[in-house]
């Protein structure tokens, strides 16, 4: 049995007020997008003050990512259109996070590679969101339990971005964003290898 995150489950908590409430988890959704565009906007600037309050709203926007799901299990107001959002919502909210510190860094240490890292990264992110997509539809026709992100004591990989932060207030996002474009297409050729691991053991395509 899959123990829920430690985000999740505050979110479940925190979001209970908005359960009888004209609010939809579409409407989180998207407002999620826009503080996750707008953290990155800050990024892009190059500045390191607007750097670390824009890494603090893309963390936030992280955390927020969870409220919509629960909002729509504990409203009963789940939808397709939902469901695929939450994925669209994530391929934007990581694509513009690598764009924008590639255009940030591009005066810095990395140069003219930071742009190069960035756009690998924001492929790595858009592509991941089909092969989630992927591994999600495979899953259904699969007994076992679904594929997740790794996880430990009640931590998933995808929660290292909360570090984003804290990294940046100590001036070290830059290191943050050689590790995180490396990461971010690891974890894709591992995404690929369990839609496919999934595939060949459910017979689906």
């Amino acid at each position: 049995m899959k123990t829920d995150p430690w985000d999740q489950k505050a979110a479940r908590i925190l979001v209970r007020p908005l359960v009888q409430t004209p609010i939809h988890p579409n409407h989180v959704t998207i407002f999620n997008i826009l503080v996750a565009l707008a953290g990155c906007w800050l990024i892009a600037s190059g500045e390191a003050a607007s750097q670390s309050w824009g890494a603090f709203l893309f963390a936030l926007s992280r955390f927020l990512d969870h409220f919509d799901g629960e909002l729509a299990r504990q409203s009963g107001k789940t939808s397709k259109l939902g469901y695929y959002l939450d994925y669209v919502a994530g391929g934007i909210s990581f694509g513009a996070l690598f764009l924008s510190m590639g255009i940030g860094f591009s005066q810095g240490l990395l140069g003219g590679w930071a742009i190069l890292l960035g756009v690998a990264g924001t492929s790595s992110a858009v592509i991941s969101v089909f092969l989630n997509l992927g591994i999600d539809r495979a899953s259904k026709f699969d007994e076992g339990e679904a594929i997740g992100y790794p996880a430990f004591a009640g931590f998933e990989l995808e929660d290292g971005i909360y570090l984003i932060a804290p990294v940046a207030w100590l001036g070290w996002l830059e290191y943050f964003f050689i590790a995180a474009g490396i990461g971010a297409t690891v974890y894709t050729l591992w995404t690929l290898l369990n839609l496919l691991r999934l595939r060949r053991k459910t017979g689906t395509s």
